[in-house]
């Protein structure tokens, strides 16, 4: 059985960082890229970043150069490193995985999800 369990979320001031935690169990890792979502009250679920197995990394525009996407395989663990944090950044965070070489396009290729870790930043 797989299991996506994230952590690191919280509550943080405008400009401070966060360091967002997801762990996966139950597939091999290493074979699949995995990502983080955000979903931030009466929006729609939106693709934040992705890392390949290869490490191949996609970023939303909104994030770039702020948030910083990596994998420790040895750990099955994927991390969002997420800096100079925005009001707008305020989300539920979600990690998820698709048995893809690529970053896909489409959040219905990602087969695990978990059940997010929440995103608060204060203006």
């Amino acid at each position: 059985q797989v299991q996506v369990v994230e952590s690191g979320g919280g509550l943080v001031q405008a400009g401070g960082s966060l360091r967002l935690s997801c762990t996966v169990s139950g597939l091999t890792f290493g074979d699949h890229t995995v990502g983080w979502f955000r979903q931030a009250p009466g929006k729609e679920r939106e693709r934040v970043s992705c890392i390949t197995w290869s490490g191949g990394t996609y970023y939303a525009d909104s994030v770039k150069g702020r948030f910083t996407i990596s994998r420790d395989n040895a750990k099955n663990t994927l991390y969002l490193q997420m800096n100079s944090l925005k009001f707008e950044d305020t989300a539920m965070y979600y990690c998820a995985a698709a048995a893809y070489s690529i970053c896909p396009t489409s959040q219905s290729a990602y087969k695990y999800w978990g059940q997010g870790t929440q995103v608060i930043v204060s203006s």
